[in-house]
């Protein structure tokens, strides 16, 4: 795709040219206008969410995982057709072990998942910022979780302050993450 540019003008009427993108589609939405425009029936994550995929913008109905440091639903949930869906995982915050590595985004990517947004910590961060999949979360770290079969799948979860329930409609962008309940 082409590069679009944007001229800018400076004080003092300087021009200034900005690349605003280069090789990645254009959305038809940006969270700030979505929050004008939908006002308090918009729900903002709180900052904080840090960007690790190769998608930047990225939007789609919401599934959810609450689990604490067992990525074994995330692994399960991904490994299914996601038909544009935004997984939600509530971990608690911690980041002491990855929710989410290569191997499991891969998996999502080839199911059609739009992204994925962890309460948690993800790995394998060069590899992710490679895959067509947006991925947000607290932070990273190398330790990969403790698979044991916990967790729970399409439960209400909270993260960033913001309730988020299964079937919500899940925006992100570089400014940040909204959440809507469809009418």
């Amino acid at each position: 795709m082409p590069r679009t540019y944007v001229v800018r003008l400076m004080p003092a009427g300087v021009a200034r040219v900005v690349v605003v993108c280069e090789a990645v589609a254009m959305t038809s939405f940006t969270t700030p206008d979505l929050s004008d425009e939908l006002g308090g029936a918009a729900r903002v994550v709180a900052a904080g969410f840090l960007d690790f995929g190769g998608r930047e913008v990225f939007d789609g109905p919401v599934r959810t995982v609450r689990c604490l440091e067992d990525n074994s639903r995330v692994k399960e949930l991904l490994a299914t057709p996601g038909e544009g869906a935004v997984l939600v995982v509530d971990g608690a915050g911690s980041l002491t072990v990855a929710l989410l590595g290569d191997m499991i985004a891969e998996g999502a990517v080839a199911q059609g998942w739009a992204g994925v947004v962890i309460n948690g910590a993800v790995r394998d961060v060069e590899i992710l910022r490679t895959l067509d999949i947006g991925v947000r979360a607290l932070g990273s770290i190398p330790r990969r979780s403790d698979r044991q079969g916990r967790g729970e799948v399409d439960v209400p979860v909270t993260i960033g302050g913001a309730r988020v329930e299964p079937g919500d409609h899940l925006y992100a962008d570089a400014t940040g993450i909204l959440v809507t309940t469809p009418a």
